[in-house]
C-alpha cells in the first residue's frame, strides 16, 4: 500500500440529487470536499416519465471543472435498474424512462406468470419489484429494441461518453434480473425465453477495474488530464454505500436510508431458498464478491413527496414537532404499491390510514410522526427476517447515507429493531466510491482496511434502544409487519 494520500472524484447521482465530490484519502486520511450539488428531476414528455440524463451528464461535466488538478480518477456510481439504449452508432435512443414510469404497469405479472417466481429467482436471486431492468426490457416496445445495439446502465452510459469504452459493473448488473446469480453471467436462458436479445449486453466489469481514459474532447472540456483513468467503483450506489458502512466483524446489519432504505446484512454467498423468496428478499453484488442480502423500503421517499406537497416546509422545525406528536398512533405499510408513483402523498398517507381503521394524520408532524413510525416498524421488519433467513447474528445496525442526519428517525428504529444504531457517515456512497478508487490506485487495502478508515475518519452517533418492546410489537402487529 502507497504511504502517500490521492485525490479522487468520486461521482454519485441519487434518485433525487447529484453530488461531485473531491476525496482525499491516504493513511488516516479520509477528507471529502462537494465540488457541485444538483437536483435530479424527472421531466414526463409525451405521457412518459424520463431522466433528464443530458442534464446530469452536463452536471457531472461542471462538477469535473471544480476538480483538483491533481485528481487520481473517476469514479461514478448511480440508483440501480435504469438504463440506456445505444444505436448501432453509438448514439442514444431517446432519453432513459424512470422507473417510477407507468410503462412496467403489469408487466412483472405477465413475465411471472409466464416464467413462473421459482425459476426467476433461481436464476437472478432478486426481489420481485415492477421496476426491475428485466420488466422494463420486457415493456420496450418491439421497434426500439430492433434498433438496440447496447444497454448501458446509467453510471455506464456516463462512463461511455466520458471514455468512449463499453461495458456493465458487475454490481449494478446484478440489480437487472438479467445476471445469473450463481455463475455471475448474463443469463441467455432467461433472454431466450423471454425473447429478449442477448446480445446487446455488454462484457462485466468488476470494481476496481479501469474503465478507460477520457476523451480528448472531455479533457479539453473540464481541464483535465487526457489520461486521466475512469475507474468502475461499486456502481449501484448501494454497493458503494455498504462498502463504507463503518462495521467490524460480520455481526451487523445495514440500513442504506435516502429516497429508498435498503436494509439486510452481507453474506459470502446468495440465499435462494424458498422462504427468501416469499419474503421477497433480494441478492444483490456488493465489493469482492459479498452479496447484499437484503429488501427494498420505501425509504424517505415518502417524507420528500409530503414536503414537496407542502411546498417545502422547514424540515427541522417540522421533525421536532413531529418528535412531540403522539408515537404510534397512527401507521401505514410503507411499501404499499401504492405509495411508489409521485403525486399527494399526504392524502394517500390519510387515505391508507382510515383504510387500515387507524387515526387520520391531520396536521402536517403528526403526518411525518407517522411516516417515521412506519418507516422504523419497516426496518424491524427487514432487518429481523435478514437475519433470519440468513442464518446471521445483527448485534449493531449501521444506519447510513442522508437519512442519518434525520435524528427522530434513527432513534426510532433504534427503538423499533432493540438494537443500537450507529448512524453516519451521511455522505457513505460517495466514501464508499472512492476508497474503491483508492484501493485500485494502491491508497488503501482491504475492505476491512477500508471501513476502519471509514470508522476513524468520520462522525458517527450512536443510539440506544430504549422504551417498551412490546409496543413496537403491537404495531407491526397492526399493520401486517410483525
Amino acid at each position: 500500500m502507497n504511504a502517500s494520500s490521492a485525490v479522487f472524484a468520486a461521482v454519485d447521482l441519487g434518485a433525487s440529487s447529484g453530488r461531485v465530490m473531491a476525496a482525499r484519502v491516504g493513511p488516516g486520511t479520509l477528507e471529502l470536499d462537494e465540488l457541485r450539488r444538483f437536483p435530479n428531476r424527472p421531466v414526463r414528455v409525451a405521457g412518459t416519465l424520463h431522466w433528464d440524463i443530458l442534464g446530469l451528464y452536463g452536471n457531472v461535466l461542471d462538477g469535473l471543472r471544480a476538480a483538483p488538478r491533481e485528481l487520481a480518477s473517476v469514479g461514478i456510481d448511480s440508483w440501480a435498474v435504469d438504463y440506456g439504449l445505444l444505436d448501432q452508432r453509438g448514439a442514444l435512443i431517446g432519453n432513459p424512462v424512470h422507473y417510477r414510469d407507468a410503462r412496467t404497469d403489469g408487466v412483472m405479472r405477465r413475465v411471472r406468470d409466464e416464467l413462473g417466481d421459482a425459476y426467476l429467482y433461481e436464476v437472478s436471486g432478486l426481489q420481485f419489484l415492477p421496476f426491475n431492468t428485466v420488466y422494463q426490457l420486457a415493456a420496450e416496445p418491439a421497434d426500439v429494441l430492433e434498433r438496440a445495439r447496447t444497454l448501458l446502465l446509467i453510471p455506464d452510459l456516463l462512463g461511455y461518453w466520458l471514455t468512449g469504452r463499453i461495458g456493465a459493473e458487475r454490481t449494478n448488473a446484478s440489480t437487472t434480473g438479467l445476471l445469473d446469480v450463481r455463475d455471475g453471467v448474463w443469463s441467455r436462458s432467461l433472454l431466450d425465453r423471454l425473447g429478449l436479445p442477448a446480445d446487446i449486453l455488454p462484457d462485466l466489469r468488476e470494481p476496481g477495474e479501469v474503465v478507460g481514459r477520457l476523451r480528448r474532447d472531455v479533457a479539453e472540456e473540464t481541464g483535465l488530464r487526457a489520461d486521466l483513468p475512469v475507474t468502475a467503483v461499486a456502481s449501484h450506489d448501494t454497493a458503494s454505500a455498504v462498502a463504507a458502512v463503518p462495521a467490524s466483524g460480520e455481526r451487523f446489519g445495514y440500513i442504506s436510508c435516502g429516497t429508498w432504505s435498503l436494509v439486510g446484512v452481507e453474506l459470502s454467498a446468495p440465499v435462494l431458498t424458498e422462504a427468501g423468496r416469499k419474503a421477497n428478499f433480494t441478492n444483490e453484488g456488493g465489493v469482492d464478491g459479498t452479496v447484499r442480502y437484503l429488501r427494498n423500503v420505501m425509504g424517505l421517499w415518502l417524507l420528500q413527496e409530503c414536503l414537496r406537497a407542502w411546498g417545502g416546509p422547514d424540515l427541522p422545525a417540522l421533525l421536532a414537532e413531529a418528535a412531540q406528536a403522539p408515537g404510534l398512533r397512527s401507521l401505514i405499510n410503507p411499501d404499499d404499491p401504492e405509495f411508489l408513483p409521485p403525486g399527494d402523498m399526504p392524502g394517500r398517507i390519510a387515505a391508507h390510514c382510515r383504510r387500515l381503521g387507524m387515526p387520520e394524520p391531520r396536521t402536517r408532524a403528526e403526518i411525518v410522526r407517522c411516516v417515521l413510525d412506519s418507516l422504523a416498524l419497516a426496518h424491524r421488519a427487514a432487518i429481523r427476517q435478514a437475519a433470519e433467513l440468513s442464518g446471521r447474528d445483527v448485534e449493531v445496525v449501521h444506519l447510513v447515507g442522508g437519512g442519518s442526519r434525520n435524528d427522530l428517525l434513527c432513534r426510532l428504529t433504534a427503538d423499533a429493531c432493540g438494537l443500537p444504531v450507529v448512524a453516519g457517515p451521511v455522505e457513505a456512497t460517495a466514501l464508499g466510491n472512492a476508497l474503491v478508487q483508492a484501493r485500485a490506485h494502491g491508497v488503501v487495502g482491504d475492505l476491512a482496511e477500508m471501513r476502519a478508515l471509514v470508522a476513524e475518519t468520520q462522525p458517527l452517533r450512536r443510539y440506544e434502544p430504549r422504551g417498551d418492546e412490546s409496543a413496537w410489537s403491537a404495531a407491526a402487529a397492526r399493520i401486517g409487519l410483525a
